[in-house]
């Protein structure tokens, strides 16, 4: 019985180490992220791969950082055949890349060499890719870099939210593991070196790729919306505070008027003026210090004084 190692941390990871465990591989411990605070209150939360793993009768190791550690030593003494990834969140130091006899792989949320990388799914959203996938690769000292041994592509739809195509490529990658993972124990697996020219990167989302530009076209502001939902999330100001906006579609109003100025007040909706003389419709938001809501909610709220020509930043 082939033995693992499985390391992965958010809920894209849960049903690739289930598959593992359903199809009688070994595993001899699960590697994720510590627990968190998480939320206003600050609750000290398990990420979702502990969960699944306690669920599963796992043992599970959590080092804050891997490099140098006592949990290190710990994962090279077990001594597994192979080590699989799926967003842990650290690189893996040269020892443990050079330990597993059938070497150490990666399951990444995108068509690489494009996007390496912590967050390809967001990116390849807010760029308005029409497609993107999964890619099973041996793991290399530097980031999201070695040789790819399979690939599965899946179209993202305008429907699609970077929450729902990690739903999506979860269940890709789980099938494309499954199918892989014999071939990779039986030497039969291909093994395909990156083109380094068309190599593109998706960094953790920064604070200003948040912030919506007005001045933007309807499409890229839509796209950016959709793309950091729902998380980060996309925000606006309105009178000097902070708005998130939660879900948009563009709009078939033509205007003249400055970008991030409201052109138009809908029952359920309200239209902002993009950089193209086209609109975006908003739909969902959420107001500083509030919860999220309906643009029919907070257009009819006590505190919204929302009116045409009234403009966000």
């Amino acid at each position: 019985m082939t033995s693992v190692v499985f390391m992965g941390t958010p809920s894209f990871s849960v049903p690739i180490l289930r598959m593992i465990h359903e199809e009688g591989y070994d595993v001899l411990a699960v590697v994720t992220q510590p627990d968190r605070p998480v939320g206003r209150k600050k609750v000290l939360t398990p990420p979702p791969v502990k969960e699944e793993a306690l669920r599963l009768g796992l043992p599970v190791i959590q080092p804050e950082k891997l490099r140098g550690s006592q949990e290190l030593e710990q994962i090279l003494s077990l001594n597994p055949d192979i080590v699989i990834t799926a967003a842990f969140g650290q690189i893996l130091p040269k020892t443990l890349l050079d330990a597993p006899r059938f070497g150490c792989i990666n399951v990444h949320a995108s068509l690489l060499p494009k996007y390496r990388g912590g967050a390809p799914i967001h990116q390849a959203i807010i760029d308005g890719e029409e497609k993107t996938g999964v890619t099973i690769m041996y793991m290399a000292e530097k980031l999201d870099a070695g040789d790819i041994i399979s690939q599965a592509e899946i179209a993202i739809e305008d429907t699609d939210n970077t929450g729902t195509m990690f739903e999506k490529l979860s269940l890709v990658g789980r099938d494309l593991l499954k199918s892989t993972l014999p071939l990779i124990i039986e030497g039969k697996n291909e093994r395909i070196p990156q083109d380094e020219e068309k190599v593109t990167f998706a960094h953790n989302i920064s604070r200003e790729q948040e912030r919506i530009h007005w001045s933007n076209s309807a499409r890229t502001v839509f796209n950016q919306v959709r793309g950091l939902t729902p998380w980060p999330t996309a925000y606006t100001t309105f009178q000097g505070e902070n708005v998130k906006i939660w879900l948009v579609k563009e709009g078939d109003t033509l205007t003249k008027d400055a970008p991030g100025k409201v052109v138009k007040i809908n029952k359920d909706s309200f239209e902002v003026a993009c950089g193209d003389g086209k609109t975006i419709i908003v739909f969902e938001l959420q107001p500083a210090g509030k919860k999220r809501m309906t643009a029919q909610d907070y257009l009819r709220g006590t505190g919204s004084k929302l009116v045409i020509g009234d403009q966000f930043e």
